[in-house]
């Protein structure tokens, strides 16, 4: 079944010859933005950016999905292509990129231009024109597809002038004149166009047309742009008088003064450059396709040390085409030392010359250059005249191109702050290469003249040490293993960080590189630790450009970034802690974004690196007030208090009354409808939860210690009983400074809960305490919880009947509270500890109850607790085969549920169930799977899961058993 997409037109697609329902407008923008970079991710926000522009509707991202829906209903049943979701975003998909008809001109241009043969060319380059219906992406306006549109409309207007070439090389002039002249009306300032047009109207016979074309053209470009034709159409002016002399077709204009020599302004390399081969990787895709393999070859013998370093001429192939590519990442990261650093290794390739402008969009040593400066710098180096510059920005850009025509130049415009910047600087001809970088994305410049973005990342731990040796000498890094390592953490992986510090050591080479590292450990001083003594390698003037460079809302939210007590943010986290509406704060998440001072890391969460975050701090505390950086706190601690509290109800049922007051104004907690979204962001959100319990600010105690207990259910079942135990300890502190008992009570609770996780004897203290103050408080439900703990301790004593007797007063206390969810848990442990007593039948009649209660509340938990104990019953009853059906539906349930824990425990008992039924391949199965959960939990029960394997496979003792084995 064929599939063809159309955009050079109205928005189309095929499928075996029929038009498909693509929808309203906006949905078949939404494909013509995935069928511009086909078989390539679109992240959802730059679906949003580049579909509606500055005006996305209040839900984008739903509508979004909407429209992606029905797009793939549209191409139901087709295997030749398919929108698929991908991480961060969405992308079509085909194997033939041709079946996209945008893509389809630029493959049949590509192959007209490397021919030499000018009938096969222009059959080509007419095969590819009539790919065109009408304008590009007819009734789409937004700035995205505007000027994507006119960059398509400049690559058929350089195709028909190359096709006219081509025919009037090959004689077939006689039609050309009347369509050459209604071009020439739109297009009155194209020289190459004005010398076609005259060489047809002399071909055929209208010699005093064609001169007068030419006074006419002469004079609108002295009128308009203050320069007089270019050489190639005085030459045509001077054949025509000449008619022996007439060339056959009209070349492309050349400047009056070439330069007499290949340019070389490429700034020093760093002598010690490490690291980044995956980025010097991709930067070798961008050479010319003559220079290819040898040429990458080279490169890459120059870096590793290998190779000579000099260059390998190779033949030459036609036409090869222009590429361009941006770098970018946050302030610091070394985008200019990679960029002159390949630049360098491939300047062979480029054999007219490399040149380089520093466009200083992000300089605390000087002002934004001018672009019109920067061309005319250009200009002066490729040895134009100071009188034959022309004025006027468009006209010096013209010229600068007409330079570089046919030449091999590499054009390196570093630290841009803008894609407006940027574009009269790039060069327009084949076989030169534009490399940009900036602290900006630029993704307009991919979107109009096909960029390659390329982002550049922190350095791994193992590549910032290779630096620091790099720069230190190995043996001196070597002594101190310990200072590298803290001084490796503190830079955060920053290289212009970790330049500064090396330069700093290297300056004073007695000084131990702890005394360093002690400097750098004191957060408070980092920055002023941090500073190479100019503004450009002082790091706090660097990030400072960064900052200053934002709108005031997008400014004021990074500030507020260094109060948050996470790694990294959620959108409505990030609403929540500026006191924002969701759709604002997204834009000025994505202003950040494109700024490189966040990275969305993972879809829907940003991070910044630890010193963009000290800096942030530094910030807060200067510009914010007292009131308005405790209102932020205030507004995130309980964004994360009261989602965190609904997250955990819908995990179980039997949790602590907590009631909690209304949210503090501007505060949108997360609205959880289902157990797996509870878990989803209880685990996107872990490492945030718990550093805003452990950082515990002043005046916070209580949100401290509550969202400390929301925390329990969660990180039990996941095995993070560490962790859980510090963040009770930091909530029984908390509880104890505002003399909070109803906080100590549930803080004891949940700490008797995990040292009894973690075979601690304290266990019995906390849950001895937690009961005094429950009953003081008169909280039955506290009662019933810490009864129901007791009796696990008991039971793990082997102590059954102290076990019942807890079980039972743990129901008792539900049933006086109401809590119908504790009531069914508390029934399975009666019916559970009834029958490690023997008495299986009332045990069954117990456990079933606890079934009907669990599944009339809708608690998943109480529902395989109850299956769980069921399966435990009938395999003591005998019946093995119904309890491998109890323990089965148990399992499916834990999993549901996320409890790695009791899955576990669940797997061992069906692999006891499967070796009494005799069925030891099945047991093996079993056991295993517990013995990985069990490994993976750090858990001791893994030990005896061991034990029971090596019997079964009848291993000597000493034999090392894994869940493989």
């Amino acid at each position: 079944m064929t599939v063809e997409f159309g955009v050079l037109g109205s928005v189309e697609a095929e499928v075996d010859g029929r038009s498909a329902k693509l929808g309203h407008a906006r949905q078949r923008g939404v494909l013509a933005v995935l069928a511009v970079d086909l078989n390539r991710t679109v992240t959802t926000d730059q679906l949003v950016d580049q579909v509606w522009g500055d005006r996305p509707p209040r839900q984008a991202v739903s509508t979004l999905r909407g429209y992606l829906s029905r797009l793939r209903q549209a191409l139901a049943g087709t295997r030749e292509a398919a929108i698929a979701r991908q991480p961060g975003g969405y992308a079509l998909t085909t194997a033939d990129t041709v079946s996209v008809d945008l893509h389809g001109f630029r493959h049949l241009l590509t192959r007209a231009r490397a021919t030499d043969d000018d009938i096969r060319a222009a059959a080509l380059f007419e095969q590819a024109l009539r790919l065109w219906r009408a304008e590009p992406f007819a009734t789409l306006d937004t700035p995205w597809f505007n000027a994507l549109r006119d960059t398509l409309v400049q690559e058929r207007h350089a195709a028909d002038l190359d096709l006219v070439d081509l025919r009037l090389r090959l004689g077939r002039h006689a039609t050309l004149p009347a369509e050459l002249s209604a071009r020439a009306e739109a297009h009155p300032l194209d020289e190459r166009l004005a010398g076609q047009l005259m060489l047809a109207l002399h071909r055929c016979g209208r010699s005093a047309e064609a001169l007068d074309h030419y006074h006419r053209t002469r004079g609108r470009l002295v009128r308009e742009l203050g320069i007089d034709p270019g050489k190639a159409l005085r030459d045509i002016q001077s054949a025509i008088l000449r008619p022996a002399a007439v060339p056959t077709s009209a070349p492309a204009p050349r400047p009056s003064a070439p330069p007499l020599a290949p340019v070389a302004q490429l700034p020093l390399s760093v002598a010690t450059f490490t690291g980044r081969a995956t980025e010097l990787a991709r930067l070798d895709e961008l050479l010319p396709a003559d220079t290819g393999t040898a040429t990458a070859a080279a490169a890459t013998a120059t870096a590793t040390g290998t190779g000579t370093g000099t260059g390998t001429g190779t033949a030459t192939v036609p036409r090869p085409t222009v590429a361009v590519s941006v770098i970018s990442g946050t302030a610091g990261v070394g985008k200019t030392a990679l960029a002159v650093h390949w630049a360098h290794r491939v300047r062979h390739a480029f054999p007219d010359g490399q040149l380089y402008v520093n466009l200083r969009g992000f300089d605390p040593g000087g002002p934004v250059v001018d672009t019109a400066d920067a061309i005319r710098g250009f200009l002066n180096a490729l040895g134009v005249p100071p009188d034959r510059v022309p004025s006027g920005l468009q006209a010096q850009a013209g010229l600068y191109r007409g330079l570089l025509a046919d030449r091999r130049v590499l054009v390196l415009l570093d630290n841009a702050r803008d894609a407006e910047q940027v574009r009269p600087l790039l060069p327009g001809a084949p076989g030169c290469v534009a490399l940009v970088t900036s602290r900006h994305h630029l993704a307009g410049l991919a979107a109009t003249e096909g960029a390659r973005l390329l982002a550049v990342g922190l350095l791994a731990p193992d590549q910032a040490r290779t630096l620091l040796a790099a720069r230190l000498g190995l043996r001196r890094t070597a002594a101190e293993p310990g200072a590298v390592d803290e001084i490796v953490t503190r830079c955060a992986g920053l290289p212009l960080a970790l330049a500064i510090t090396a330069a700093r050591a290297a300056a004073q080479p007695h000084l131990p590189l702890t005394a360093l590292a002690d400097e750098l450990r004191r957060a408070e001083g980092r920055l002023d630790a941090l500073d190479g003594g100019d503004p450009a390698s002082r790091l706090r003037a660097v990030l400072s450009t960064s900052y200053e460079a934002l709108s005031p809302d997008a400014a004021r939210l990074f500030r507020l970034l260094g109060l948050h007590p996470g790694p990294d943010i959620s959108l409505p986290a990030a609403a929540s802690l500026a006191g924002l509406p969701r759709s604002r704060t997204g834009a000025l998440l994505t202003e950040l974004t494109r700024a490189s001072i966040l990275t969305q890391h993972v879809p829907g969460r940003y991070a910044c690196h630890d010193l963009l975050r000290v800096h942030a701090t530094e910030l807060v505390t200067a510009h914010d007030s007292d009131d308005a950086r405790r209102s932020a706190v205030h507004r995130t601690l309980d964004h994360y208090l009261h989602t965190a509290h609904a997250a955990d109800a819908l995990l179980t049922c039997t949790r602590d009354p907590i009631v909690l007051p209304p949210a503090h104004p501007g505060t949108t907690p997360e609205e959880l409808t289902d157990h797996r979204g509870a878990l989803a962001w209880f685990s996107a959100e872990q490492a945030v939860l718990l550093g805003a319990v452990g950082r515990s600010p002043a005046g916070f105690d209580t949100h401290t210690w509550q969202l400390a207990s929301t925390l329990i259910t969660f990180l039990d079942r996941t095995g993070h009983w560490p962790a859980l135990n510090t963040a009770l300890t930091s909530a029984l502190r908390a509880a104890r400074r505002q003399d909070d008992r109803s906080g100590q009570a549930t803080s004891h609770r949940g700490l008797g809960f995990v040292e009894s996780r973690l075979g601690h004897p304290d266990a019995q203290y906390h849950y001895t305490r937690a009961r005094d103050l429950f009953g003081e408080l008169g909280d039955r439900s506290g009662q019933a919880r810490v009864h129901q703990e007791l009796g696990r301790i008991s039971l793990g004593e082997g102590h059954f009947d102290e076990a019942l007797a807890h079980a039972r007063q743990a129901l008792a206390h539900y049933r006086a509270a109401r809590n119908r969810g504790g009531e069914a848990v508390a029934l399975n442990h009666v019916g559970r500890y009834r029958a490690r007593l023997g008495d299986h039948r009332r045990a069954l009649a117990d456990c079933r109850r606890a079934l009907a209660l669990a599944e009339e509340t809708e608690d998943l938990d109480g529902q395989a607790y109850a299956w769980d104990a069921l399966g435990y019953i009938h395999h003591h009853l005998g019946d093995d085969a119904r309890a491998v059906d109890c323990y089965r539906t148990a399992l499916e349930l834990f999993r549901r549920t996320g409890d790695r824990y009791h899955e576990a425990g669940s797997s061992a008992d069906l692999g006891d169930a499967h070796h009494a039924a005799a069925d030891l391949d099945a047991a093996h199965r079993a056991w295993a799977r517990a013995l990985t959960l069990f490994d993976e939990l750090g858990h001791p029960k893994a030990a005896a899961l061991r034990s029971r394997i090596r019997t079964l496979d009848g291993l000597p003792d000493d034999t090392p058993v894994t869940a493989q084995t």
